[in-house]
């Protein structure tokens, strides 16, 4: 059982989880819009979010606190660096539009990290903004850079599915600010320490009910079925989560959404 956890919780801590959402997300995007599976797309994502957020989450760790470094630490350095030089390998199979586009999401993220501008916090610390910026991140990753490196024209349905991305990812996150409530800086003003849990819960239902219903447009009868499944899902994680549960009902579960819509997908 220790094991078992040791193992889970590594798998969690080195970001692999995450990951795997995020290329759950990519394949989502290759079915929405009919592009034929392109693997190096989907691994530069995939190792580039155990690079991106191995870095955000143990930069002030390592270079501002100066805490010592455990061996699961050290692990999670050596696939940090090799997802890099994967991410590097894959970056050059990519279209020179792509790499220009995921050159500036790379920028976001350092912006969302490291203090820049003199005596400013960096931008993960900017009050309010923390959610917007992980948001887009992962719009730009997970379907902007796949439908731009696919050469798909930017129509209406491009802009909705990104507005429909950026509106799940939103979600996503509302429920990990209302598990953080009691451990976040109030100076954060997250959407839960603005507007109080109960009405982020409200704001989070109201939000997915478009975002099913807009697929009525743009999706056939399968998938939007699949959809009302997944935003099922994601309303029940919203409607219990509260500041003492577990952080693995964020960390996995929530996190599991993309991947549990992506196998229903391939499955159903």
């Amino acid at each position: 059982m220790i094991v078992s956890k040791r193992i889970l919780d590594f798998y969690l801590n080195s970001s692999i989880h995450v990951a795997l959402s995020c290329y759950a997300l990519v394949r989502i995007t290759f079915h929405v819009f009919h592009i034929q599976y392109d693997e190096p797309m989907a691994l530069f994502v995939f190792f580039g979010t155990i690079v991106g957020y191995n870095f955000v989450k143990y930069d002030a760790l390592v270079r501002v606190q100066q805490k010592p470094i455990g061996i699961q630490l050290k692990i999670i350095a050596v696939l940090s660096l090799i997802s890099l030089f994967l991410v590097a390998y894959y970056f050059f199979h990519l279209k020179r539009i792509t790499q220009i586009v995921s050159v500036g999401i790379f920028a976001v993220t350092a912006l969302y990290t490291l203090p820049f501008f003199p005596n400013k916090k960096n931008a993960r610390n900017w009050a309010g903004v923390k959610i917007y910026i992980v948001a887009l991140c992962w719009v730009g990753a997970t379907l902007v850079l796949p439908t731009i490196n696919a050469e798909v024209s930017l129509t209406t349905n491009f802009f909705v599915k990104c507005i429909q991305r950026f509106v799940l990812v939103f979600v996503l996150i509302l429920v990990f600010e209302i598990i953080d409530l009691a451990n976040d800086d109030p100076h954060l003003q997250t959407v839960p320490q603005t507007i109080g849990v109960r009405r982020t819960k409200i704001l989070g239902f109201s939000l997915m009910v478009p975002f099913w219903v807009v697929g009525i447009l743009t999706f056939d009868l399968h998938d939007l079925l699949i959809n009302l499944i997944m935003v099922i899902t994601l309303m029940l994680f919203i409607a219990f989560a509260n500041p003492n549960r577990s952080k693995y009902y964020t960390s996995f579960w929530v996190e599991s959404v993309p991947i549990f819509w992506w196998l229903m997908i391939v499955f159903l």
